[in-house]
Parts: C-alpha cells; sequence; structure tokens
C-alpha cells in the first residue's frame, strides 16, 4: 500500500479551528476510514481539482474535509474541515448500513 503524506497551510489550519472546531491533524484521519465517502467539487476547482470526503474522524466525529491531491496523489493538501450537518450525517450512516458496516 502507498504511503500518503498530508500537508496544509498553518494559517488556514488555525482558522479553521477558530471556525469550525476541527484541527487538520483530526481531518486527516478521516481518510483512514473505510466507509468514507468520496466527491468531486466542481464548484470550488478553480485552477486545481478540488475533492470532498466524508467519514469518521479518529475522534468519531463525521467529518467533511475539502482537499486536493499533488504529486500524483502520494500528497494530499487539506484545505478545509467541518463537521458534517445532521441531514450529511444521516446520509452517511445509511450508506454505511447499505455497505455491510457492523458496530
Amino acid at each position: 500500500m502507498k504511503e500518503v503524506e498530508f500537508i496544509w497551510d498553518e494559517k488556514k489550519n488555525a482558522a479553521n479551528i477558530k471556525k469550525h472546531g476541527i484541527d487538520f491533524q483530526e481531518a486527516a484521519t478521516v481518510f483512514f476510514d473505510d466507509y468514507a465517502i468520496l466527491f468531486d467539487d466542481p464548484d470550488h476547482s478553480e485552477g486545481e481539482d478540488r475533492f470532498l470526503i466524508i467519514g469518521y474522524s479518529l475522534k468519531q466525529r463525521v467529518c467533511i474535509v475539502s482537499h486536493c491531491y499533488r504529486e500524483g496523489g502520494d500528497l494530499i493538501r487539506i484545505i478545509s474541515a467541518r463537521k458534517a450537518l445532521k441531514d450529511e450525517i444521516r446520509d452517511y450512516k445509511d450508506f454505511m448500513e447499505g455497505s455491510g458496516y457492523e458496530k
């Protein structure tokens, strides 16, 4: 398995913590959720392809992380992260249950 590295801007990380209560180190753990769902984010893909991922962090919070890939996918730049909204959590849990997730 390829090793993935995460990068981010520390000023954006500090602003994200203040605004959303999620630091990018926690956000990076969402990528290791076996049931995480990846989406294209064409509305925010000016100059680079951006993506969203939804999944559980290691703190057991369902988070949405905006990011882009660098260096052929071996480097992930985290742009922002937030706790998922109630309807997003419901949809994600429905997806997990339909995928055979067991508690």
